[in-house]
């Protein structure tokens, strides 16, 4: 059976994992996207304060996915709950780092004019200095998307719903029927996830950075 035949063979399966995979990465970047900048508001003013956040978020990053995985096993079981919980962990480093140097790099004396015309601090951050960081943020945000793209797929060794499961299938089969096939439907639809995601930030750059900010 060749690629083409396996994928028409099994649409609506491959659709509802498509899905699946889609709206996990989707709900999991967004929670770690809220996560990281109310870290990294919260500390980007504090340098020792940042760093720790950083090495914290740093150091879950460097733990290996199927380990990560393995280790929520026990306090969490097996399907969405580890998967979910293992991207959003996995995404909040690029997102508080981003944050931090974002918000570090926008020029004092325009926040100092903020505070001399009467603006809060609250105020000048949400109107001068998180709209100037945004691009820097948002790049944080496209990163972590692509890291959490391609976890979501080692998710399925704890039953994590996505195109996981027909990589693992396939592997777990090698040598048989369709394992290759398997093995190909799931790497192709994750990259092709990833190239849709990332469009998408590219768009959604081009809609809320202004121009003067983007250069």
């Amino acid at each position: 059976m060749s690629l083409w035949e396996y994928i028409e063979d099994r649409w609506d399966l491959i659709v509802f994992e498509t899905i699946q995979h889609a709206s996990m990465v989707a709900q999991c970047v967004l929670v770690a996207a809220l996560l990281g900048v109310l870290a990294g508001v919260a500390t980007y003013r504090r340098p020792r304060s940042a760093a720790l956040a950083t090495a914290c978020a740093g150091v879950l990053f460097t733990i290996p996915s199927l380990a990560m995985l393995g280790l929520l096993i026990p306090p969490l079981g097996l399907g969405v709950a580890p998967s979910v919980t293992a991207l959003v962990l996995y995404a909040l480093l690029p997102i508080i780092r981003n944050t931090v140097v974002g918000l570090r790099g926008v020029d004092p004396t325009l926040v100092d004019a903020a505070r001399g015309i009467g603006m809060s601090r609250v105020r000048s951050l949400a109107r001068i200095e998180l709209p100037l960081a945004w691009p820097v943020i948002l790049t944080g945000i496209r990163v972590a998307t692509q890291l959490a793209m391609g976890i979501a797929a080692v998710a399925a060794y704890v039953s994590g719903p996505g195109l996981g499961e027909q990589i693992f299938s396939g592997l777990a089969r090698l040598g048989g029927a369709n394992a290759v096939n398997s093995t190909l439907t799931g790497t192709i639809g994750v990259a092709m996830l990833a190239l849709i995601f990332d469009g998408f930030f590219v768009l959604l750059g081009r809609l809320t950075i202004p121009g003067g900010v983007r250069g």
